[in-house]
């Protein structure tokens, strides 16, 4: 049984129930096949103009709406970016089964479908519009529906994301009860974002004003302990947390080898990656004066258990080097989605491309880059195999060498190289590269240039 929309050519399909859960897939009709066919022309055209023409002909083609809004961020009119994604909703909810539910949480959509992935999309990038709109209660609703379409394999893996809004949300007990029920059969405690989060809401509730003075306590004790064992497991969060709060750490932790230069340049690359994704998205949570507090207070007490050479120590130091060999797929998917500088540089395809060939980049293939962009040679580069690793490497290194992205950019435009200027900045204003192929490096020059 299916449940048909004509004007767009999509419909929803019930596969199966089972045990009180629905089961659905979108469906193309065949004239929406051949659109798709030309939208992928479109794609690969680099050209932003023939994906409106396309949606001129075809205004509810849910690809090329998804795409004119990347392209309308980027341009950084974020009001036709919303509009496009609600449209595209708008066409999905006209097409949904009469059995569908968006609360229940017993409807199920296969991400592996293709069909099915553009509806993931479409929602994940209107409750991020909602999250930086100021509405994070109804993001949070979104990031839960979401969870609700696939919860085992969670394919855009929103658990990376439920505490931030939790958290903004002021859903302190809420997330704590999720990381209790979820945290032993989920592995919870083994993600960064989770570890801190869980220590930060007993924080909070520590705060409350209406609280017994007993229960502050207990709250407070359970905070302390969750926050030591967080930084003990993952003291690679402390420094860049630090650094993005814009505070100075005392000598002590600096110079000490549990929080120095050496526990972030050892970190395996999974882990490297969910650090980079937590400090990113959540450091303004850690800016308050009473946090930063409490924060310098447990990193002190760390160190004193780090000193003591507390068995907990050396059983983090095991258990991190077992894990995080390498990320499952659907994180590799919530990174890109995210667009933070930090996590995507972390991605085995942007960490491999700063490898020069037979070798692994080393301090001192650093330092020749670093000499290289010194002395001017970003432009005349451009047609050897050394240019990508130099626009890599200044993006990456961008605060240490000083050098000026945009400036590069403009010497790069006016040497007739616009596509390598274009797609500098978009990598510069938070644009993965696995986007390029979907907007146009072109289209930004007149808009940033």
């Amino acid at each position: 049984m299916s449940f048909f929309m004509y004007s767009t050519g999509i419909s929803m399909t019930l596969l199966q129930s089972k045990d009180g859960i629905h089961y659905f897939t979108f469906e193309h009709s065949r004239d929406y096949q051949q659109v798709q066919f030309k939208f992928l022309d479109a794609v690969e055209s680099m050209d932003p103009n023939n994906i409106v023409a396309l949606l001129q002909l075809n205004p509810y083609h849910i690809d090329s709406l998804l795409q004119l809004s990347d392209v309308c961020r980027i341009q950084e009119d974020q009001e036709m970016a919303r509009d496009l994604i609600e449209r595209g909703l708008y066409c999905f909810e006209c097409a949904c089964h009469p059995l569908f539910s968006l609360t229940s949480g017993a409807s199920r959509l296969d991400y592996l479908r293709p069909e099915n992935r553009a509806f993931y999309l479409a929602l994940y990038k209107h409750m991020m519009f909602l999250e930086k709109r100021g509405c994070p209660r109804t993001a949070l609703e979104f990031c839960k529906f979401i969870l609700s379409l696939d919860p085992d394999s969670d394919p855009l893996c929103m658990l990376l994301l439920i505490d931030f809004l939790m958290l903004r949300s002021r859903e302190y007990q809420s997330l704590l009860q999720l990381y209790q029920d979820w945290g032993e059969h989920r592995n919870l405690s083994q993600l960064p974002n989770f570890a801190f989060s869980a220590a930060l809401c007993h924080f909070h509730l520590s705060q409350e004003e209406d609280l017994d003075p007993e229960e502050s306590v207990k709250q407070r004790c359970k905070a302390d302990q969750m926050l030591q064992e967080a930084l003990v497991m993952f003291p690679g969060v402390l420094m860049p947390l630090l650094d993005l709060c814009t505070v100075q750490p005392d000598a002590a932790v600096t110079s000490h080898a549990f929080f120095g230069p050496k526990c972030r340049i050892g970190q395996l690359p999974a882990l490297a990656e969910l650090t980079a994704l937590y400090v990113g998205r959540t450091y303004i949570m850690w800016k308050e004066a009473a946090v930063m507090l409490w924060l310098e207070e447990s990193v002190r007490e760390v160190l004193h258990r780090v000193d003591a050479k507390d068995p907990l120590v050396l059983d983090c130091q095991n258990r991190r080097s077992q894990r995080y060999q390498s990320a499952p797929r659907n994180i590799h998917r919530h990174v890109l989605l995210s667009e933070i500088k930090e996590a995507t540089s972390c991605l085995p395809l942007v960490r491999n491309s700063t490898k020069l060939p037979n070798e692994t980049a080393s301090s001192s293939d650093a330092e020749l880059l670093s000499l290289l962009l010194d002395a001017g040679l970003l432009v005349g580069c451009v047609s050897s195999a050394l240019y990508p690793l130099l626009s890599s490497h200044m993006l990456s290194h961008q605060q240490e060498g000083g050098w000026d992205v945009e400036k590069a950019a403009a010497e790069l435009l006016a040497a007739g190289h616009g596509p390598e200027a274009g797609s500098l900045l978009l990598a510069y204003r938070g644009t993965h590269q696995a986007q390029f192929t979907f907007n146009s490096a072109l289209a930004v020059l007149r808009k940033w240039l």
